[in-house]
């Protein structure tokens, strides 16, 4: 199975002016994930994507390819991931070039390691299925067996969609959210289904320690003492 291994950044961010290229703890920010996926060993190929040059520039000084530019209307704050993943397979599939499966790196999530990439890789084929996401487990008292939405007039129900509430934490089944840090979908899914989940979706556990998902200015100052701390 052959992987790509795909980087996307763009030169706007609102949360924190310039945030892909600042400094963090003395690092490019986007810089984390550049080391940790070249040192990966299960990644055929790991390609940057971006529309902005000075970005560009920096992901070539840390050693990533960047063989083409991305048109500015997949570089906007409403792009998604999923349309700026298709790109690249097309730009890769007008030279000929296939890839059997996509692993998205978000420059946001700067301290999965390139054991961590393997990791998932590795787990992504032997579930065989049509993708897998890194996850952080849900704290107990945010489990969607213990949440609820409102439903009409004033009402709530369990989100669920059951009756009936668990009394005991320790009878809740653990939950998940994705974090962002990993994502690993086949090509044909992607292009095909348009998704990046596909119908079957395994996981892998991020260290809660050292994950943060950088938007504001709080999230950069966690990630300046992890990155110290490291």
């Amino acid at each position: 199975m052959r992987i790509l291994g795909l980087i996307p950044a763009r030169g706007g961010s609102k949360g924190i002016p310039g945030k892909n290229a600042k400094l963090l703890n003395g690092t490019p920010l986007l810089g984390y994930t550049a080391k940790a996926a070249l040192a990966a060993t299960h990644l055929d190929s790991v390609v940057f994507s971006s529309e902005d040059y000075e970005l560009i520039t920096i992901a070539k000084e840390f050693g990533l390819d960047a063989p083409f530019i991305r048109p500015a209307d997949l570089a906007t704050d409403g792009a998604s991931s999923l349309s700026v993943v298709q790109h690249a397979i097309d730009y890769f599939k007008g030279l000929g070039a296939h890839f059997d499966a996509v692993c998205l790196l978000q420059v946001t999530t700067p301290f999965r390691t390139s054991e961590d990439i393997d990791a998932a890789i590795q787990k992504f084929k032997t579930q065989g299925t049509d993708a897998l996401v890194s996850v952080q487990k849900v704290p107990h008292v945010y489990n969607p067996h213990w949440v609820f939405t409102e439903t009409q007039n004033g009402r709530i129900a369990l989100a669920t969609g059951t009756n009936e509430i668990i009394g005991r934490r320790q009878d809740l089944p653990p939950a998940y959210i994705r974090d962002g840090a990993i994502y690993l979908c086949k090509t044909e899914v992607i292009m095909q289904q348009n998704s990046l989940y596909g119908k079957s979706l395994a996981y892998i556990e991020s260290d809660p320690d050292t994950y943060v998902n950088i938007d504001g200015p709080e999230d950069w100052d966690r990630a300046e003492q992890i990155a110290k701390n490291l």
